[in-house]
């Protein structure tokens, strides 16, 4: 199946109706309020999803800020989509008008290359992210690929059900690449993605520790009230030895810190697409069998599992809500460090 492109979108055959997206013009440039006179139809293997609600998440402001490459073209940001199947394309199947769809990062895979025949399709070279390369979810309507959308577990509403597309999705991902052999887990960053992360984990008995901006009590008092060992600021020192440390704040300076916080033989994860230049540091630092690791994107198995996960706990939803005419208000907040938790458009 070829890869959709936005132009695409616009000369598919559509009905009429008056709806509008927040479209980035070019890098560094506020959103625009964009309408659209016609209903995009969707094509072979697509669905069209009326838009509930968006999670805005740091990616968002990577793309918004020019730190990831830009299309060519303007972008409608927002990969943490929630809403209701409201077309279906010719040849799809496990969907119907009326399904409840969430619509995650990784939006388009070839299917054919060696990462993709190896379940590994998070790698692909070829891929189409939502909300970057493809149309994304700050907008009332979006076409997406049938394959890469989730069904979403029923006990969580629209807006708490958005920041488990990406926050939940690669801080799962993020945890699962720490390894099995982990009591003792910090997580440098106490935000949308941690806030689910240190839920997963102590309901799964294991200790964590929260590392949050110095001086950032609301994220230090969110990060008690769910229960974790202990929360400070990244600028002190682990209270133990950690078995392993998730970064999900983009600050290359995090490295360090958390390679001389865990125990020899312990891991090191960076869930972020982007992150600033990570200062050296001493060899000794990483000696000892410790273990660095990125994460690339998601796997639409990572997303099956963590949905399954949420399916049967009860998970924590901090959220902040804005208008979809206010999404340059939320990526400011969220720029700022503003809220705890997570900040969610109503579309």
């Amino acid at each position: 199946m070829p890869s959709p492109t936005e132009q695409d979108l616009r000369d598919t055959p559509a009905a009429e109706a008056r709806w509008f997206a927040m479209e980035l013009p070019a890098p560094g440039r506020p959103l625009q309020q964009v309408w659209r006179e016609r209903l995009p139809a969707p094509a072979e293997g697509q669905l069209r999803i009326t838009v509930a609600a968006c999670g805005v998440c740091r990616t968002d402001l990577h793309v918004v800020d020019g730190e990831l490459a830009f299309p060519g073209q303007p972008v409608v940001p927002g990969h943490e989509i929630v809403g209701h199947v409201a077309a279906i394309g010719p040849g799809v199947t496990g969907w119907s008008v009326g399904d409840r769809a969430g619509v995650p990062w990784l939006g388009w895979t070839c299917g054919d290359c060696a990462d993709c025949r190896r379940g590994r399709e998070n790698l692909c070279r070829q891929a189409r992210f939502t909300g970057w390369q493809l149309a994304g979810g700050y907008a009332q309507q979006v076409v997406v690929d049938a394959r890469h959308a989730l069904h979403l577990p029923r006990r969580y509403s629209d807006v708490e059900a958005a920041p488990l597309l990406c926050a939940g999705l690669i801080g799962h991902r993020a945890y699962a690449m720490a390894g099995d052999d982990v009591h003792d887990i910090g997580l440098y960053g106490f935000g949308a993605a941690a806030h689910l992360v240190a839920q997963v984990a102590l309901h799964q008995g294991r200790r964590v520790f929260a590392f949050t901006r110095p001086g950032d009590a609301d994220a230090q008092r969110l990060a008690r009230s769910l229960g974790v060992t202990w929360a400070g600021g990244s600028d002190l020192s682990a209270p133990v030895p950690l078995d392993a440390a998730l970064i999900f704040a983009p600050v290359g300076a995090l490295v360090p810190l958390a390679l001389r916080a865990v125990r020899p033989g312990g891991t090191v994860v960076c869930a972020g697409i982007h992150m600033s230049d990570i200062p050296s540091f001493p060899y000794a630092w990483l000696w000892g069998e410790r273990r660095l690791l990125s994460v690339a994107n998601l796997t639409r198995r990572d997303g099956e599992e963590f949905m399954r996960i949420a399916a049967s706990l009860a998970l924590h939803v901090e959220t902040r809500t804005y208008t979809l005419a206010h999404a340059n208000r939320a990526l400011d907040d969220l720029r700022a460090g503003r809220f705890s938790g997570a900040a969610v458009l109503c579309c």
